[in-house]
């Protein structure tokens, strides 16, 4: 596997998440759900101004560095991907790290420039040391004066599959499965899943390889000796 196909797997993972990111921005309201398949299969448009599955960061000192984390990982990711492909690693392995690598790319995109391209978005209060919400559509707007500073954008989430409630008792019930994620974010979550669970199964060829390498040697090795 080549370097530019782990660039394809990111654009068209890239791709994918930023046109739906951005139907849903400029379609649905804050908080505005649509059914996809009955009750548990839903459109849920959510802003996240902090960390994957919604946690949220100490403020805006805080939203900076996580975006500038963020970023970090994304340039770490171009040389630790070239590495990777260097050394052989199997095409399964190399697949779930692009991924990982362009969900992290998909979610930096909202983080660096939302802020700049769409006139509102979720804002940090600081009487209450949290994030408010906002009314109506949100819209383009001429790029650098959109509703927060560049690095400060909060990434749009939509996908929201509650599967079935717990009841708790005295009436009360949680949600099961009540995240509410992107493209981006199942990208990264099915990367770091699959390498966990199928990891003998990822690694094995690789292994394989730097066995058949050095056997390979031993015998160059024995010949020139026997000549």
């Amino acid at each position: 596997m080549k370097f530019k196909h782990v660039l394809l797997i990111a654009f068209l993972v890239i791709t994918i998440d930023q046109i739906l990111k951005i139907y849903i921005k400029t379609h649905f309201e804050l908080d505005q759900s649509q059914a996809l398949i009955g009750n548990w299969a839903k459109f849920h448009f959510a802003e996240n101004p902090g960390m994957a599955w919604s946690l949220k960061i100490a403020g805006p000192t805080g939203k900076l560095f996580l975006t500038l984390f963020r970023l970090g990982a994304v340039i770490f990711g171009v040389f630790y991907l070239k590495r990777l492909i260097a050394q052989r690693y199997t095409k399964g392995f190399l697949i779930c790290a692009s991924l990982i690598w362009a969900g992290a790319i998909g979610n930096l995109l909202d983080s660096m420039f939302y802020g700049l391209i769409f006139d509102t978005g979720m804002l940090y209060d600081k009487a209450s040391s949290d994030y408010y919400n906002y009314q109506g559509i949100s819209q383009f707007t001429t790029f650098g004066t959109g509703y927060t500073k560049l690095f400060m954008g909060n990434v749009v989430d939509m996908f929201y599959f509650p599967l079935f409630d717990i009841p708790l008792g005295n009436g009360k019930k949680i949600e099961f499965f009540n995240a509410i994620f992107n493209i981006a974010d199942a990208a990264i979550s099915v990367g770091v899943l699959t390498i966990i669970f199928f990891q003998k199964k990822l690694y094995r060829r690789y292994e394989i390889d730097i066995k058949s390498t050095l056997q390979t040697k031993e015998v160059i090795s024995d010949e020139n000796q026997v000549s």
